[in-house]
């Protein structure tokens, strides 16, 4: 039997089910409400945003994007201007990256209390270069890369150069999940291919973009929450789900669903993300921060920065809480080292969706899917919500993407997480809807190799 199927026991779980504030904060006895602001540029935290509104504490949300306008509409209050509404918030939530770190280090200069990044820690996510060479000054080893700003280079290059490497747009154009490419070619033809067809369709979208160089291994990401001063534990350690298609076929989305777990520091983490508390305590960083990497039994190499919450990585950390996520986004926020229990074992998050998801096309996305009710045959639990809309009490798909819910579940083992959260898939209807029959499946062999190799144990 695989040892991660017997029991969570390659990690202390006292030390995850409860992580007691060491600077002798104490808790209001009474609840106290407070003033939440969510400032986004997509609407992706809404979620978020709804399950504090749901905690009792007051929520106004903004979103930058006009397509987005609706989503959330009948689940939170929302505003035109979120600069109106500074004086008004005890705590401002940014989501993003892309600027969003520069207004959330100047607020935090005035004195208010924020969740976000700086410029930084921006950088280091829209910067892929940046971002790694960031790595290699503290003796991290990466992944061989070269940057670009003309196909034809790229070109040229690998056919100088033959053999399988990865395409990332960088920059803005790195939202759009479906133009990475992974090579699957030896001598490099399909990305030959992509190469070519991208320098005739997407030139001017992509001014900028990265060749990696693929290397074989388990995908992995670790990251963990930062007061502004050190990271909090437990740190998590989650798989995500990419491709479209169970058994990782078809094109690349932003994420069809992820597997996690919550743990004490190991090496995975100690080696790379620790590196950084220093760094990340001199910028006054305030949310969650992570790395994913590709992991053999020569090293880990990491592969690019998330420096933001993650979508849906998340909803399915909250629903894995056990201490309200307002209470804690409002400690955080104040550099305190929050009382934080979470669930103990394993936790999926699955997405649904809709077309074009993971496809740009209004016209399909307006004939098959916009305003289309989503049906419940009984209620359900850990369902969150993405892009969607409340209507006279109807749950209704909004925005553009196709992007609709999230199904969440948790389990002292990763087949009961996953039992659970299909179990809870079957009482969900949304017309032309589909998702990954498969999420969690090659949790079995990938837990395996990283408990093999150690990446898992305490240093």
């Amino acid at each position: 039997m695989n040892i991660f199927e017997i029991k969570s026991s390659f990690f202390n779980l006292s030390e995850i089910m409860e992580h007691k504030n060491n600077n002798n904060h104490n808790n209001e006895e009474h609840f106290t409400p407070k003033n939440f602001l969510f400032v986004t540029l997509d609407a992706l935290i809404i979620d978020i945003a709804w399950q504090i509104s749901k905690e009792g504490h007051h929520v106004k949300f903004y979103t930058d994007n006009k397509e987005d306008h609706e989503v959330g509409d009948g689940f939170v209050p929302k505003v035109d201007k979120w600069e109106d509404e500074v004086d008004w918030a005890d705590i401002i939530v940014f989501d993003d990256v892309l600027g969003q770190g520069e207004k959330a280090e100047e607020l935090r200069k005035k004195g208010k209390y924020v969740v976000g990044g700086t410029a930084y820690t921006d950088k280091l996510e829209d910067d892929r270069k940046f971002g790694q060479e960031e790595l290699k000054k503290l003796g991290i080893v990466v992944a061989p890369y070269w940057d670009f700003t003309s196909f034809e280079d790229a070109i040229d290059f690998v056919e100088k150069n033959p053999g399988r490497y990865v395409i990332k747009p960088s920059g803005e154009a790195q939202n759009m999940k479906g133009l990475l490419f992974i090579g699957e070619e030896d001598d490099g033809r399909d990305v030959l291919q992509v190469l070519s067809d991208y320098k005739k369709a997407w030139a001017d979208q992509i001014p900028n973009f990265q060749l990696q160089k693929r290397l074989i291994g388990v995908e992995v990401a670790v990251g963990a929450f930062f007061n502004g001063k050190e990271f909090l534990y437990p740190i998590n350690v989650n798989f995500e789900h990419k491709k479209l298609f169970p058994k990782n076929l078809g094109p690349s989305t932003g994420e069809m669903g992820t597997t996690m777990f919550w743990s004490g520091p190991n090496r995975l983490f100690n080696l790379t993300l620790k590196k950084f508390e220093q760094k990340f305590a001199e910028e006054g960083f305030v949310g969650y921060i992570d790395i994913n990497f590709i992991v053999n039994s020569n090293g880990i190499y990491p592969l690019e920065w998330t420096s933001r919450f993650g979508y849906p990585t998340i909803s399915i950390q909250q629903d894995s809480f056990l201490t309200p996520i307002g209470e804690f986004f409002y400690d955080l926020a104040r550099g305190l080292k929050p009382k934080w229990r979470v669930k103990s074992g394993f936790h999926i998050g699955i997405r649904i969706v809709v077309p074009p998801f993971p496809f740009d096309d209004p016209e399909t996305f307006n004939v098959k899917s916009k305003d289309s009710v989503i049906y419940f045959d009984k209620p359900t639990e850990s369902v969150h919500i993405e892009d969607v809309k409340r209507v006279n009490g109807e749950w209704l798909v909004s925005g553009s993407s196709g992007v609709v819910l999230i199904v969440c579940a948790s389990g002292q083992t990763m087949r009961q997480a996953q039992n659970l959260a299909y179990s809870r898939i079957k009482n969900i209807l949304i017309p032309h809807m589909y998702y990954r029959t498969d999420i969690g499946d090659r949790w079995y062999e990938d837990s395996d190799k990283l408990h093999t190799w150690g990446y898992l144990r305490e240093m």
